[in-house]
């Protein structure tokens, strides 16, 4: 099992980045923000106020156009993080283009032991589908991930949002089988923690003692509680997660100071 040794043996630091949209061309923009200036903006800010990382999990989307140049692009502009790095496709993402752009690394292997705790990647992408679904080759990874570390405490991660999260809009482009992934979880106590992206805000909740959890996106955000859809004023963003030995999770967002951007509704669409 591909393991990440830890700089600090009582708690071991993760770094989300979720839904970047980037573009093949580095002036690329999504509703008139440029993303890649936006990812390079937080990271930036990851590197100012976390020195030392011990793993970067991206949670889908980081391509917008599904081009292996804004793949390599998302490489390389997170290379500059010290970190091992973990990838999971989301909705926009091409997952061959992924593969392809992948290669010769470990960005796309599932499961990593960091610490006392086992992290799990599972692929929620369906292809050509917005809304998301876990194949049961996802779900028994996830049991066997579960079953095989008994011992250790588990963060599960994927793309799509499995509870509703109050945005009408966004109610039937989450997850479509949530209640089979709750049956696996629901078997196995040592989960601590499910992390996810797509709804580009931050999401703090907690269901039969597991947090859930949801992340700002490193470009634009989507207005919390919002009927139809809506763009919030509030910055790019990412969250950090403190996973210490004994099984707590202490864990925050941060977002970009002094960021002025302001939507453009009329241009290419999200």
């Amino acid at each position: 099992m591909p393991s990440v040794s830890t700089l600090n043996p009582d708690a071991a630091l993760l770094v989300q980045l979720s839904d970047s949209h980037l573009f093949a061309e580095a002036d690329g923009s999504l509703l008139g923000m440029n993303t890649r200036d936006s990812l390079q903006r937080v990271i930036e800010r990851v590197r100012q106020q976390h020195p030392h990382i011990d793993l970067i999990v991206a949670t889908g989307d980081l391509s917008q156009d599904g081009t292996l140049e804004s793949y390599q692009a998302f490489r390389d502009l997170t290379q500059q993080i010290e970190a091992p790095a973990r990838w999971i496709p989301g909705n926009h993402d091409e997952p061959q283009i992924m593969v392809h752009a992948a290669a010769h690394s470990d960005l796309l292997e599932p499961v990593v032991d960091v610490g006392n705790w086992r992290i799990t990647l599972l692929d929620s992408a369906v292809p050509g589908s917005v809304p998301g679904y876990l194949q049961d080759s996802q779900l028994q990874l996830l049991a066997q991930a579960l079953s095989e570390a008994p011992d250790r405490h588990h963060l599960v991660c994927f793309h799509h949002h499995p509870v509703s999260i109050g945005c009408a809009w966004m109610e039937p482009i989450g997850l479509r089988n949530p209640e089979a992934l709750f049956a696996v979880l629901d078997r196995f106590p040592q989960v601590k923690a499910l992390l996810w992206g797509h709804v580009h805000q931050e999401i703090d909740r907690e269901r039969n003692g597991v947090r859930l959890l949801a992340s700002p996106s490193t470009c634009i955000q989507f207005a919390p509680g919002s009927e139809d859809f809506k763009v919030s004023e509030q910055a790019p963003g990412y969250r950090w997660l403190r996973l210490h030995a004994d099984g707590r999770l202490e864990t925050g967002v941060e977002r970009l100071v002094g960021f002025a951007f302001t939507v453009d509704y009329g241009s290419n669409g999200y």
